[in-house]
């Protein structure tokens, strides 16, 4: 009564290659989707911010993201008085201000806002915040490194709570091309608070402070130790990133320009000296003064 239904064919070859195709494309957008989501403990993770390069290629390379985080904070430990941060931190620096100096508006664009305000070439110019640094900075040694002067803004808050409360102040701002804080008394709990604010500011934060605080526990994403090593390098080790644990030290050169023309290959294979502690009674250049904590308040 019914015909016999026909038999099923067999699709052509170049349906079953287009079928194959798209599925192999739609499992690879989903994997990649996936490594993109979702972070494995054995892999290093990715940055949410933007980053900024470090200047070293091989710091870069076993930092999330490629460099310096924004939106959290960098905490770096170590012993120095003030010397090995800047060796560290300069060539992110450099790179921070010509990025700032990229960004100038021309000075044929129209302003705005109707009211007069600063120069439309200096607005711009987002400044380097330090923060309670322990030693005076030396503004030609700044200017040799490629920081120039008027880019520096040095706040001396006088008590820890004071310290605390500016670099809160500071990064809720957030008008700064990064800031460089020196808490040696910051607490845990202080510290998360601080990391919590962090995620509203584009420009990295780097908190700085003793050796002697790397076994307590910290809210910071990123935690380094620095040190001297041969031949005027910087040893890093990095205590805490996104990722797998880092085993070993890593050797940055960090010689100055100015300073390799001077020693010879004799000197540069000795390892640097330990920065002794400065006295108490310091001579500070005369281009160096320190922003009032009444000044800090109402700017």
């Amino acid at each position: 009564m019914f015909a016999p239904a026909p038999p099923l064919s067999t699709p052509p070859d170049d349906v079953a290659a287009a079928t194959a195709a798209s599925a192999a494309a739609n499992s690879a957008r989903l994997e990649s989707l996936l490594r993109a989501q979702v972070w494995r403990a054995s892999s290093l993770g990715s940055s949410h911010s933007a980053c900024v390069s470090s200047g070293f290629a091989a710091l870069d390379g076993e930092l999330p993201g490629g460099g310096w985080p924004t939106q959290s904070l960098s905490e770096i430990l170590c012993d120095s008085v003030a010397t090995l941060e800047w060796r560290l931190l300069a060539p992110a620096l450099r790179l921070l201000l010509s990025i700032d100096a990229a960004r100038r508006p021309s000075s044929t664009a129209k302003p705005a806002a109707r009211r007069p305000s600063k120069p439309a070439a200096l607005r711009a110019e987002r400044p380097l915040l330090l923060i309670n640094p322990p030693l005076t900075p030396h503004l030609p040694g700044l200017q040799r490194t490629g920081l120039p002067a008027h880019r520096l803004i040095w706040i001396a808050p006088e008590t820890p709570a004071q310290q605390l409360w500016t670099l809160e102040q500071a990064i809720k701002a957030n008008a700064s091309a990064a800031i460089l804080a020196w808490l040696p008394r910051a607490t845990p709990a202080q510290i998360r608070r601080l990391q919590s604010c962090a995620q509203v500011m584009d420009a990295p934060i780097f908190l700085f402070r003793p050796l002697a605080m790397q076994a307590q526990s910290s809210a910071a994403p990123l935690r380094l130790c620095v040190s001297t090593g041969p031949g005027w390098t910087l040893q890093v080790q990095i205590l805490k990133r996104r990722g797998p644990v880092h085993e070993g030290l890593l050797s940055l050169p960090s010689l100055p320009p100015d300073l390799a023309q001077m020693l010879t290959p004799r000197m540069l294979s000795l390892a640097q000296p330990q920065v002794q502690m400065p006295s108490a009674v310091e001579a500070r250049h005369a281009l160096a003064r320190p922003a009032t904590q009444s000044a800090a308040i109402h700017r």
